[in-house]
């Protein structure tokens, strides 16, 4: 034991200069939401986390979880108290080893009042104990873990976290994650990244799972229940984990058909985006009875029904392609969902072109005569399509043709090139429908502000024979149906 002279008052000085400079401010509350007009409440002012240390114990019988999460975040004002998202009961608490005073406060607000403030750039821990039912904790009316037979499941999106680990909830504060999670034995857990170790002990194994790139809170995703899981590396060496749960019934050689395909639908990506971002692949398919899938990082979700008519591969190049649109390159603002799914969906146009299942001319032709100029569908704007719009069908597919629409004016040269050079650029960061434009129009030397306002946002159908590329949409009459238009649009999903 080490022993330490205390001398109060000295102590108490110093640990205030310690805490905040003698030439700042007063220490003032951080905001408690990022301020996105699309969700005001969402994430939180004053700090920027690095980590996310979450070590859990889940109980499937139950839904019972609890945990312990450490966060490493920087404080970017003299914080005197800072919010994190959560909605289940915290215990307590503690934020450099000291014990915090905390409420809860709104829909999912947890209020963290620390022993002293924090000063602007110095790094802090923040530890919070937990425990809850989260298929029980409703917020807005609605949760975001889906209960199955063996276990649960987070996969959500705009928010997902708040049922299972605090945290600062928006895409612009992105970190890296240790995720360990204990299981009954026999039953698994599955989430982001590479799986470092697997431990049993006592009828319990605990999984310890590590994501190493920059990823925000919603694409963090955590599975429990009973799995079968295949392992492989692809030909550059990186871990491919897919997962599938035992009670999938009729849908799982459908599954495994098309997920089993994802290495092989990675390589064909680079193709087209450059270097896949992430250092492990793969998917899982839990028994649950959601209907949409989802690009959770490095290992995306699918429902059971994504494969309900059959194989389906386009639905694995969506998720896959969001790895580099949407997972690297992340939204700004939530407004800016188009980069995710618009590209998602022109990523699916060019493996049915490659499939010979339809072009992406044909494609981006059928929808564009399948909705007449008064089809409510030509009033969302891709661009900025609301919150109540954020997942409408004219982001996706409204949202491809805009990039058929620029192929065409730029040429396939610049157009790839394009296509490519972005997820670099911006590679582990985020940017905004502006961000795009200006790197397009720098990529192409061409102005093409008219032609993305025409397809982004204005509120109607671009006429046929405009400028901004329209005019070599087919413009008598509907087209055929090409062989991969069904198919395509399993990939789509609703918000809850």
């Amino acid at each position: 034991m080490r022993h330490r002279l205390i001398v109060p008052g000295a102590i108490a000085a110093a640990s205030l200069l310690l805490a905040v400079p003698a030439s700042a401010a007063e220490p003032t509350p951080g905001a408690p939401g990022v301020g996105d007009p699309y969700y005001p409440d969402y994430g939180n002012g004053g700090y920027d986390v690095s980590h996310y240390d979450l070590r859990l114990t889940y109980q499937p019988k139950t839904d019972k979880l609890s945990g312990t999460a450490t966060l490493l975040a920087t404080a970017e004002q003299d914080l005197s108290r800072f919010n994190l998202d959560f909605a289940l009961d915290v215990s307590e608490v503690r934020v450099n080893g000291k014990k915090a005073r905390f409420k809860t406060s709104g829909a999912h607000e947890l209020e963290v009042t620390p022993a002293e403030p924090l000063a602007e750039g110095r790094q802090a821990t923040v530890v919070v104990r937990y425990h809850g039912v989260p298929s029980k904790v409703k917020v807005n009316d609605y949760t975001s873990w889906h209960r199955t037979e063996d276990g649960g499941v987070a996969a959500n999106e705009p928010e997902a976290a708040w049922w299972w680990f605090p945290s600062n909830d928006h895409p612009t504060d992105k970190a890296s994650y240790d995720i360990s999670v204990a299981v009954p034995d026999g039953t698994q857990a599955i989430s982001n990244g590479t799986l470092q170790s697997q431990r049993s002990r006592a009828g319990w194994t605990r999984y310890n799972w590590r994501s190493r790139a920059p990823q925000a809170t919603y694409l963090a995703t955590l599975a429990v229940g009973r799995f079968d899981i295949t392992t492989a590396k692809t030909d550059s060496g990186l871990p491919v984990i897919n997962a599938y749960s035992k009670d999938l019934g009729e849908h799982e050689g459908a599954a495994r058909a098309s997920v089993e395909r994802t290495a092989e639908i990675t390589d064909w990506l680079e193709g087209y985006f450059g270097r896949y971002p992430f250092e492990a692949l793969g998917g899982y398919v839990p028994n649950t009875d959601t209907t949409y899938a989802l690009e959770t990082q490095t290992r995306p979700f699918y429902s059971p029904d994504d494969f309900a008519d059959g194989s389906n591969t386009s639905v694995v190049v969506h998720e896959m392609a969001h790895q580099w649109y949407g997972d690297s390159v992340s939204v700004k603002g939530w407004k800016d969902i188009w980069i995710n799914e618009g590209f998602a969906r022109y990523a699916q146009w060019l493996w049915s072109e490659d499939q010979g299942e339809g072009t992406a001319q044909e494609l981006a032709d059928y929808a564009y005569a399948s909705h007449p100029a008064g089809d409510p569908f030509w009033k969302v704007k891709p661009g900025d399509p609301g919150p109540e719009n954020q997942f409408h069908r004219a982001v996706y597919d409204r949202g491809a043709m805009a990039l058929q629409a620029l192929r065409n004016e730029i040429g396939d040269k610049d157009f790839f090139a394009v296509l490519k050079g972005w997820p670099q650029k911006y590679k582990g960061g985020n940017a905004e429908v502006r961000d795009f434009v200006a790197y397009a129009e720098k990529v192409s030397g061409e102005p093409l502000a008219e032609l993305f306002d025409t397809w982004l946002y204005q509120p109607s159908k671009p006429a046929a024979g405009a400028d901004a590329g329209a005019a070599s949409f087919a413009v008598k009459g509907t087209p055929e149906q090409p062989r991969s238009w069904k198919q395509i649009h399993t990939a789509d999903h609703p918000r809850h």
